[in-house]
C-alpha cells in the first residue's frame, strides 16, 4: 500500500454465492482500519467475516497475519475463494466468533457482527441476498454485541485495539460502556449517516411501530468504535 493513498473502497469481492454482500458498514470499517495505521505488521483477527472483504483489506494493508472467523460454512468457503482471488494469505476458520479466543491474543481485532434490531418472528429478507444470521442481532440488535464487547480484552494483547462497526439503532452507548467497563479505553473512530439498506427497509414498519425510529425515517447512523487495551 502506497503511503498517503487511501485503500480502495467499494471494490466488491467476485464470489458471493448467497453470502450477504458487503455494504456501507464494511466500507466504513475498512476506512477506519486504513486511517488508524494499526494494520501494517499486525496480527489481525476479523470476526463475522462474511465475504472476507475486511480480512482481505487487512492483508492488503500489510498485516503480518490475518485470521477470519464465520459461523456459516458458505461464508467460510466464500471468504477463502475471495482471498485466493485477491492473492492474499488469510486463514479462514468456521465457527462462532468466540472460537477465536483459542488463538488470542491479537494486535488488532475488527468486527462487523450482526447488529440489526429485528422482530422476534423475522424471516429471511429476499432483497438482502444472504442468510438471516449475517444481520439479525435479535430484538435489540445486541445478541452478539454484548458478549463480544465483554470478551474484547481477552482477544487483545496489551497495546492491541478493537475496531467494531455497528448501527446506532443497536445502542452505541451500551457498547462503549461495556468496553470501558472491561478496562479498555474507548473512542468513536468513525461515523456516517446512510440510507436504509435492504434489511432495515424491510423492517421499517416494525421499527416505527416500536419507536426505534421516527415515522418516515429512512436514514441510520453507522459508527466504528475503537477500544484500546492498555
Amino acid at each position: 500500500m502506497t503511503v498517503g493513498v487511501p485503500y480502495p473502497l467499494r471494490r466488491r469481492p467476485p464470489y458471493l454465492d448467497g453470502v450477504y454482500a458487503p455494504q456501507e458498514d464494511s466500507d466504513l470499517l475498512i476506512e477506519a482500519m486504513d486511517e488508524s495505521g494499526l494494520v501494517p505488521g499486525a496480527r489481525v483477527l476479523d470476526l463475522c467475516t462474511g465475504s472476507g472483504v475486511a480480512a482481505i483489506a487487512a492483508a492488503e494493508l500489510g498485516a503480518d497475519s490475518v485470521t477470519a472467523f464465520d459461523i456459516c460454512p458458505r461464508a467460510v468457503h466464500c471468504a477463502r475463494q475471495n482471498a485466493r482471488a485477491a492473492g492474499v494469505d488469510v486463514t479462514v476458520r468456521q465457527g462462532p466468533w468466540s472460537g477465536a479466543l483459542r488463538y488470542a491474543p491479537f494486535d488488532l481485532v475488527v468486527a462487523n457482527p450482526p447488529y440489526v434490531p429485528s422482530p422476534p418472528d423475522v424471516g429471511p429478507v429476499a432483497a438482502a441476498d444472504g442468510p438471516e444470521q449475517s444481520w439479525n442481532g435479535g430484538i435489540d440488535g445486541r445478541i452478539v454485541l454484548d458478549p463480544l464487547c465483554r470478551a474484547a480484552p481477552a482477544l487483545l494483547r496489551s497495546g492491541g485495539a478493537l475496531l467494531l462497526v455497528q448501527s446506532a439503532l443497536a445502542d452505541v452507548v451500551r457498547s462503549v460502556q461495556t468496553l470501558r467497563g472491561s478496562g479498555l479505553s474507548v473512542e468513536i473512530a468513525a461515523s456516517r449517516h446512510i440510507p436504509f439498506g435492504p434489511v432495515l427497509t424491510a423492517h421499517a414498519a416494525w421499527l416505527e411501530q416500536t419507536g426505534r425510529v421516527a415515522a418516515g425515517c429512512r436514514v441510520e447512523q453507522l459508527v466504528v468504535i475503537r477500544a484500546d487495551k492498555p
